[in-house]
């Protein structure tokens, strides 16, 4: 077995210190966000200054994990002086010249150089799991991210004592620092030459062993020699002491590390002691912009410290708990103590003559910092004296948070989806909640308090989707769509949700009016080239012409000069300021000073098909003939005196676009009935001449000639799309020096013949295609891509322009005008989304109403009774109506200590996305397993959904009062849950399968078979043959296949003669898997929660002989074999995604295509495994793996083969996303490969399209 892996959907969550901003493109006013997401890729988001909204520049693989990234900027480099070029004077004699004579001249032309002033664009500098440190410069001519330096220090992986999980900078560009868990820091000086090319030094080691760093950062002290803060702890005393004494007595540092530029070595400056539960530091401006420091952030405080000045200490105000008030808070909490109070990210702002800095809790709760400090009479600046502190806002809890200059407030959110705020408000103007001073707050106070409310300070301006947690999938088509949807859990908490995933770009409607009758066209123009916008909305109708103007309204115009009596085949802007209207009986040539010249189409003749651009105008008349008209010099349009006859009625007509800087365009495109495109020239020395023939399967309904810039560089490649009868998009590139027609493709797009029409998107020209659903196909990143728009079927559409939606669709639908907006290209799917209660487990389809039953359950929160209960009392405590229960979806659920559980059954009609019935579990129960089950012989005809879950659980160690199982019908079509009964157990049951009528229940490490009764469920069979805990169970026949979470694989067989279940086959290595399904009767694929994907299968002679012995006598005398089964599985692949993988399935992605691996990752990628069919095309790509990989190294410097195989070798597994590389490398090194492999640059991208369009998207 061979398999291809590709990506369908790339993680969009972001760890922490993944966000880094920066001008990286080189141009000061713009800055852009880069981004690590998934820790498996490069992004580079910028704000889009027409539309304000995030686009994503650029994404590249790293085929490794990112532990940090950090921006930098060389000292002076803001100032952009540089000596780009020496040229020496020509007087300069070339004869040698004496010593001191050339040295003399020398002297004096440098005195010629002249300086040239430029902007330097910010590096990135990335920490990943290489062991190696890496600089790169983004390329926004090649919109590519070049490797400037690449620096080893260590081992590859994630190790405690390899540099590389913390990287700070110098905030003046001279030093970077990177710096392991335990024991290493390496400090690099970053320089320039005299090329004005960044270099690099050797590292410098400030190493101390038996220590563990938990944060560093670089410290802003202007010019003076550079200096990192570490948080630290010496554990050198604890790990000697077995009493645990000197554990108890530990204590946190927070150490300088000065970098001596002219000595070259790093020396520890200074340490001080901070508190125990310090976590994070953040760097006060220095120099001229503020006292320098740094704030140590520890649990409840936050400080600032200083080696030249006191300590300024200022304590966390901690959020009211929803279900306590003022007064109780203050006091304490449920047990009299107060849950402590945690910063875990940090921004700071430069003004111009100051700066504030924004802290979040873990909480979301966000909180305005100002420091007091005081000035000499000299203007220097002094220490802190005081620290103001004021509620700002709460948002989700970020990873990653920058700040724009433009007021922009960028948060990659920890789960869920992240978001771009506006700051509308610095928050001064807010009365009603107070400013805390660190001088006015008594060291002894207990506690400082708030009340949160809603934004007002910030305003939300875009989001960007995140499946992150991505916990659980389906693959499955309810709606009789050309291709399935994937239907996920996603997200934590109350942000948690359940989302339907179609494939396809989300289409906003602008606009939409009824017309007086059924149109058959429409067409966007302008009435001068100059124009921003466009100007009227032509719509043609059976027997007349509807001419709408653009503006503020959109109203009928009678006064443009357009025939309103009669249908339209084409309209366009001619010249400068003309437009032209094609109808049945002739062409209209409309001027600026509405004069009209027409020309009459011969009589018992009409036009049949048009086509025209800026310049030119080709129709086809009912008697086959070709009229090519074209504009001269002085605005008149010329008919060219001979005609072109074809041999067979013409359907179809499409011209080319008039290239820069030339007359007209000289190529035509011609389909006819006889099933052919015909290439036709317009060029004056072989006007209407024949170049190419392209046969077809079918008759061409629609052609379109369009240049896409997808080469990467300013020349774009000129495209034939030809949409054919039978559905099929073909797509032949265009020779633009000869004509002829080379390296051609084809896309089902649907049962209807597709209809294609020139659009813009992002500046740049696009194709919308029209069958039984819309399609797009544009550049992104220089390459090309088409993609289903998630929308109904669509006639007729053009480009629009106008204010208020510079880049939109004008379509028509049925009797109905439609204006759409398509803004998120870079998606793949298009999401609908139902909020949640809780987190998210598990959820089942109930196959005969068709909808899914999802359970939730969160610890650390209250079941609805215990809810109840406190708020009666609390409100029988009160008198002063301060209670307020806070919105979940911003604030979370309210906090409760360990062992407390929320939970609840839900059911959604996918079809309507609706929760239609929700049943909260009380007591203190949480659901963790769910099975549709049917019962034949009791409940006939019925499907039952078993919820399987424990009551009291605890995690560490892992115990419960009970578990149950609980069933449910679901009633009234569909639409409400109806609770049966209840089966207490003796442990959580983990995984819940229906065989044979019954029902699997894995608990624990037992394997049981229940049948139902009238009250509960009775117990029939019971195996204690697993080793830990069962998490998955599948089944065919009389086989069970069993997923241990550390044990991996287990092959058992259910004997009914002796209603006993026996394992006959394990797994040869351990594994933690997480998911799995069964491929067909003897194979298996499943995943692990170190990012592994497995194939195993067992031997097809020990199925044989299992299956032959349904007794199951010869099974029991059976020895196992190093120390488990007596048979063993057969490893056919392994490959390492690097992610924990949630969900597996077995599927087909798109109509009449082969079956796939479809998995899902926790971080939120989607990716599939294609099975290849023959040898030969495994060997290709092996050897195109091959080849990319010694073109195109990672990134940042990981070994692709020693990524992919991190745990097991990779066996049998292409990387796809290697592969598809191939497009993304300089044309010289893809000339070079394709020759290699006997091939051209064109086979070898077709190969590529052609395997996954084959089976997948």
């Amino acid at each position: 077995m061979f398999l291809y892996q590709a990506t369908l959907s790339s993680p969009q969550s972001v760890r922490e210190g993944g966000v880094a901003i920066g001008s990286f493109s080189g141009t000061s006013k713009v800055q852009e966000i880069a981004v690590a997401a998934g820790g498996a890729s490069l992004e580079l988001l910028r704000v889009d200054p027409a539309s304000g909204r995030l686009i994503v520049v650029l994404v590249t693989a790293v085929f490794g994990l990112i532990r940090s990234i950090a921006p930098f900027r060389l000292t002076g480099a803001s100032k952009g002086i540089s000596i780009d070029s020496i040229q020496p004077p020509n007087h300069i004699p070339t004869h040698p010249l004496p010593e001191q004579r050339y040295q003399r001249n020398l002297t004096i032309t440098i005195t010629l150089y002249h300086l040239t002033m430029h902007q330097t664009a910010d590096y990135l500098v990335v920490s990943s799991d290489s062991g190696r440190v890496v600089v790169l410069e983004y390329n926004p001519a090649k919109n590519i991210f070049d490797k400037v330096h690449q620096e080893t220090f260590g081992k590859s992986g994630y190790r405690r004592v390899i540099p590389g999980q913390f990287l700070a900078t110098d905030p003046k560009g001279r030093a970077i620092c990177i710096g392991a868990v335990e024991k290493q820091k390496l400090v690099y000086i970053m320089n320039r030459n005299s090329s004005n090319q960044l270099t690099i030094s050797s590292p410098l080691e400030a190493h101390k062993p038996q220590t563990i760093c938990f944060h560093i950062v670089g410290v802003d002290v202007g010019y003076e020699n550079p200096i990192f803060a570490a948080i630290e702890l010496d554990f050198t005393e604890s790990d000697q002491d077995p009493s645990g004494e000197a554990f108890d007595a530990i204590e946190k540092v927070v150490t300088y590390y000065e970098l001596d530029l002219g000595l070259n070595h790093v020396v520890r400056k200074w340490s001080d002691t901070v508190d125990r539960t310090a976590n994070m530091l953040i760097a006060v401006p220095g120099g001229a912009e503020g006292p320098s420091g740094v704030l140590v952030c520890s649990e409840n405080y936050i400080s600032w410290r200083h080696p030249d000045h006191l300590e300024v200490r200022m304590m966390i105000p901690a959020r009211v708990d929803p279900l306590h008030s003022v007064a109780a808070a203050a006091e304490g909490g449920l047990d009299g103590t107060r849950s402590g109070v945690i910063i875990v990210h940090g921004v700071v702002h430069k003004l111009k003559k100051s700066f504030f800095i924004l802290l979040q809790t873990e909480d979301g709760d966000i909180f305005k910092v100002t420091l007091d400090y005081s000035l000499g009479a000299d203007k220097s600046i002094g220490g802190v004296t005081n620290i103001r502190l004021k509620y700002f806002d709460t948002i989700p809890v970020a990873s990653g948070m920058v700040l724009f200059k433009n007021g922009l407030l960028f948060v990659a959110s920890e789960f869920g989806n992240h978001y771009l705020y506006r700051v509308d408000s610095l928050g001064d103007d807010d009365e009603d909640q107070p400013e805390y001073e660190s001088s006015l707050i008594p060291p002894e106070a207990d506690m400082v308090v708030f009340r949160p409310r809603a934004l007002r300070n910030l305003t939300v301006v875009d989001e960007l989707d995140s499946l992150m947690p991505l916990i659980d999938s389906k693959v499955v088509n309810l709606r009789d769509e050309d291709s399935p949807q994937i239907y996920t859990l996603c997200g934590r908490g109350a942000r948690s949700s359940f989302r339907m995933l179609r494939h396809g770009l989300e289409a906003t409607e602008v606009a939409v009016s009824s017309l007086p009758g059924n149109p058959n066209a429409v067409w966007t123009v302008k009435l001068n080239a100059k124009d921003e916008f466009d100007s009227y909305i032509v719509v043609s109708f059976v027997n007349a012409t509807l001419v709408l103007s653009i503006g503020e309204i959109v109203e009928e115009r009678t006064d443009t000069g357009f025939l309103d009596s009669t249908m339209t085949l084409a309209v366009g802007q001619l010249g400068d300021d003309a437009l032209v209207q094609v109808y049945p009986q002739g062409i209209r040539h409309i001027r600026a000073d509405r004069r009209v010249s027409e020309w009459k189409s011969p009589s018992n003749k009409w036009i049949v098909r048009a086509a025209c651009n800026q310049k030119q105008v080709v129709v086809a008349l009912s008697s086959n003939e070709l009229v090519y008209f074209e504009l001269d010099g002085s605005g008149q349009l010329n008919e060219y005196q001979d005609r072109k006859e074809t041999s067979a009625h013409v359907l179809s007509l499409s011209i080319g676009p008039i290239p820069d800087g030339r007359q007209r365009s000289k190529y035509l495109a011609v389909g006819c009935a006889d099933n052919t495109v015909r290439i036709i020239s317009l060029d004056p020395d072989n006007c209407l001449g024949s170049l190419a023939v392209q046969a077809l399967s079918s008759a061409a309904e629609s052609l379109c000639l369009i240049e896409m810039n997808d080469t990467g560089t300013h020349v774009g490649t000129t495209y034939l799309n030809i949409g054919m009868e039978n559905g099929v998009l073909l797509r032949s590139t265009l020779d633009t020096v000869t004509g002829t027609l080379s390296d051609t493709r084809m896309r089902f797009l649907g049962p209807r013949a597709p209809k294609l029409f020139k659009i813009k998107l992002q500046g740049q020209p696009a194709l919308l295609a029209l069958s039984s659903r819309p399609w797009l196909s544009y550049t992104l990143q220089s390459r090309t891509k088409l993609i289903p728009l998630c929308y109904e079927t669509l006639e007729y559409g053009s480009s629009f322009c106008s204010d208020q939606c510079p880049e939109g669709i004008v379509s028509i639908a049925g009797n109905t005008l439609r204006i759409l907006l398509v803004e998120k290209l870079g998606s793949v799917f298009n999401q609908s989304v139902v909020s949640l209660k809780y987190t998210p487990r598990r959820f089942e389809l109930h196959p005969p109403t068709n909808t899914f039953v999802v359970i939730e359950s969160d610890h650390r929160t209250y079941c609805p009774s215990e809810k109840r209960k406190i708020m009666e009392e609390r409100s029988n405590d009160m008198d002063d109506g301060e209670f307020q229960e806070l919105p979940p979806e911003q604030f979370g659920l309210p906090r409760a200590e360990a062992g407390k559980w929320g939970s609840c059954v839900r059911l959604i009609n996918p079809l309507s996305m609706e929760s239609t019935s929700v049943i909260d579990l009380d007591d203190n129960e949480a659901a963790f397993s769910i099975a549709m089950c049917t019962f034949p012989y009791t409940l006939p005809g019925e499907t039952i959904a078993v919820v399987g879950g424990g009551q009291n659980v605890k995690l560490t160690p892992r115990s419960c009062k009970r578990g149950f199982l609980r069933a449910y019908k679901i009633v009234n079509d569909g639409a409400e849950l109806e609770f049966m009964h209840m089966t207490p157990l003796e442990d959580i049951p983990n995984a819940l399968c229906a065989f044979q009528g019954r029902m699997l229940v894995g608990m624990g490490k037992v394997l049981r078979i229940y049948d139902i009764g009238k009250r509960k469920f009775l117990r029939k069979c019971e195996a204690k043959i697993f080793p830990n805990v069962i998490t998955a169970i599948h089944t065919q026949g009389n086989r069970i296949v069993v997923t241990d979470v550390q044990e991996s694989v287990h092959y058992a067989v259910f004997l009914p003669s002796e209603n006993r279940i026996t394992v006959f086959a394990d797994d040869t290595t351990n594994g933690w898997k997480t998911c799995s399904t069964m491929l067909d009767y003897d194979t298996v694929v499943s995943g692990d929660k170190f990012g592994n994907l497995s194939v195993a299968r067992l031997s097809s002679e020990v199925s044989q002989e299992i299956d032959d012995d349904p007794s199951g006598n010869k099974l029991l005398l059976e020895k196992g074999f190093l120390q488990g089964a007596p048979h063993k599985l057969e490893h056919l692949a392994e490959f390492h995604v690097g992610e924990t993988i949630t969900s597996i399935h077995k599927t087909s992605l798109v109509a009449g295509g082969r079956e796939v691996i479809l998995y899902t990752t926790f971080l939120g990628r989607i990716g599939i495994l294609i099975p290849f069919v023959s040898k030969e095309d495994v060997d290709f790509f092996q050897s195109l793996e091959m080849h990319v990989r010694a073109a195109s190294p990672p990134l940042c410097g990981r070994d692709h083969i020693a990524f992919r195989g991190a745990y097991v070798p990779v066996r049998n597994v292409i990387d796809g996303d290697l592969c598809e590389m191939f497009n993304a490398i300089p044309i010289e090194k893809r000339r070079g490969i394709a020759e290699d492999l006997d091939r051209n640059v064109g086979e070898m991208a077709k190969k590529l399209e052609d395997l996954r369009n084959r089976v997948a998207f």
